[in-house]
């Protein structure tokens, strides 16, 4: 998920581009990676050429070049190809579903064809990451001997791995982009599954730097001179809709009263200690890709309940749904206890909620293979949380046909003509101005169709030790540790 990407994939590799990570009062925009440019052909736009950085070796010392990225889009996409690996390639496959062909076209040149025109196709390239072909060759073309011993072209390299223990990072002096050379010398990832624990491990002095604090230890960091950091991000927590045949969530009374339901100011204050954003879509008022919905997400029972009694529930007839959802997951959220709020919540409303509680990595495995699959248990939502910093991410692969499993992650095979038409205008939009207001008709329509039940966005909150200076907190999933600093 996005979490490996923060800590052990844009910290050991690079991607040819990049988010923009250094700012705070605003979304990140697309920056250079390894590649130094990138424009649609425009004759053919499904063509894309990518321009190559000149100069970056590979911790290993190889070079980086257009061969080591054919080789690597190989390794995800061309099932044929030797060092093709299943595991990177479920990871990754999904996240690049617009390509159809690529070719080098010389040493510092690549072209990638999609397979239709695509304007926000760079996007998807955020999450192809570039691994030594070099290494993979010396470690005996053994992809688990490289995850213990990677050589990608980040700021930092892998030193040591101790796999659900510790991993270390050391600085890479070598580094392409000066600007991100590493101010500290080593980072420690430590994985602590529970809030509490970590949280004590920062009391204590074992860490610097904890994710995702326990939120009622909030006021006791505080008082011991710890400073809490966090930021409205793109990271969204809803219940994603079965929309298959008897669904009960094809009633689209049924999706509007569950959204109506939830007091999101009551969970916010009550359980998360406040920090979450309440969600009324996938983005809020302020965002370019927002719109104007004309459906709008509040807490109003009376108008829930109306609905259900409309659609032909009442309190002596409950709708029974069943949720997957996974007793931990990213971000600070709490995927039990929230769903066991949303439980309580819609019981007013005349739902009877069933909870299927899995492992999170099972759970995240399962929303790639959809509601049709075994692994749903007869669910008809999931509950997984997403980044949504992008249009593909953030709409497109839940709300286009065409993205249902195993392409992307489409789970309840939402099938809406109208959804696949205002994508396709996004996708044949180039100039900016008029691409966002494509996606923010889309997105209206998305909420005024009530696609998700849609309860919260993150807040990346993460505590520090006073010693920790130089970190800019993101309106982002993604964070620089390259700046971060240690006073003694």
């Amino acid at each position: 998920g996005a979490g490996a990407y923060q800590f052990t994939a844009y910290t050991i590799y690079d991607p040819l581009v990049a988010w923009e990570m250094d700012v705070a009062d605003r979304p990140g925009k697309l920056v250079s990676g390894l590649a130094t440019e990138w424009k649609v052909d425009d004759n053919d736009k499904t063509k894309w050429r990518f321009t190559l950085r000149k100069g970056v070796k590979f911790h290993d010392g190889s070079d980086f070049n257009a061969d080591a990225v054919i080789w690597n889009l190989d390794k995800v996409l061309n099932d044929k190809a030797p060092q093709f690996d299943k595991r990177q390639s479920a990871q990754v496959k999904t996240r690049l579903p617009s390509v159809a062909s690529y070719a080098k076209v010389d040493d510092f040149t690549i072209e990638i064809t999609t397979k239709t025109v695509d304007s926000f196709f760079p996007y998807q390239m955020l999450w192809f990451l570039v691994s030594s072909p070099a290494q993979y060759e010396k470690l005996g073309k053994d992809w688990d001997k490289f995850a213990s011993q990677p050589s990608g072209t980040g700021p930092f390299k892998l030193t040591k791995l101790v796999p659900r223990e510790l991993a270390e990072l050391t600085k890479n002096p070598d580094y392409w982009d000066k600007k991100r050379l590493a101010k500290v010398d080593k980072m420690i990832l430590i994985p602590m599954p529970e809030a509490n624990a970590r949280t004590a491990a920062l009391l204590s002095g074992q860490v610097n730097w904890i994710e995702a604090p326990a939120p009622d230890a909030l006021p006791e960091i505080k008082q011991r001179g710890f400073n809490l950091y966090s930021n409205e991000e793109p990271h969204v927590w809803p219940w994603q809709f079965s929309r298959v045949e008897g669904s009960p969530w094809n009633d689209i009374r049924v999706r509007k009263a569950a959204n109506l339901c939830i007091d999101r100011e009551g969970l916010r204050d009550g359980l998360l200690a406040g920090l979450m954003v309440p969600a009324t879509g996938t983005f809020e008022p302020g965002h370019p890709w927002r719109g104007n919905p004309t459906f709008q997400i509040k807490y109003d029972k009376p108008a829930a309940q109306k609905l259900m009694q409309e659609a032909g529930f009442g309190p002596n007839k409950k709708l029974t749904v069943k949720i997957q959802t996974s007793a931990s997951g990213s971000g600070q959220m709490l995927p039990l206890p929230m769903n066991e709020y949303l439980q309580q919540a819609l019981a007013e409303c005349y739902f009877d909620v069933q909870l299927d509680v899995i492992e999170w990595n099972t759970l995240f495995t399962n929303w790639r293979r959809g509601t049709k699959d075994p692994t749903a248990n007869g669910s008809n939502a999931i509950n997984v949380t997403y980044a949504a910093m992008d249009p593909f991410f953030a709409l497109v692969r839940f709300l286009q046909s065409g993205m249902a499993p195993p392409v992307s992650n489409n789970w309840g095979f939402n099938n809406n003509p109208k959804f696949d038409e205002l994508v396709k205008k996004a996708r044949q939009t180039f100039e900016p101005a008029a691409r966002d207001a494509a996606l923010a008709e889309l997105h209206a329509a998305s909420v005024d169709d009530a696609a998700f039940l849609y309860v919260a966005h993150d807040v990346a909150p993460r505590a520090m030790s006073p010693k920790i200076k130089g970190f800019v907190q993101p309106k982002s999933w993604f964070v620089d540790f390259s700046p971060v600093t240690v006073a003694p």
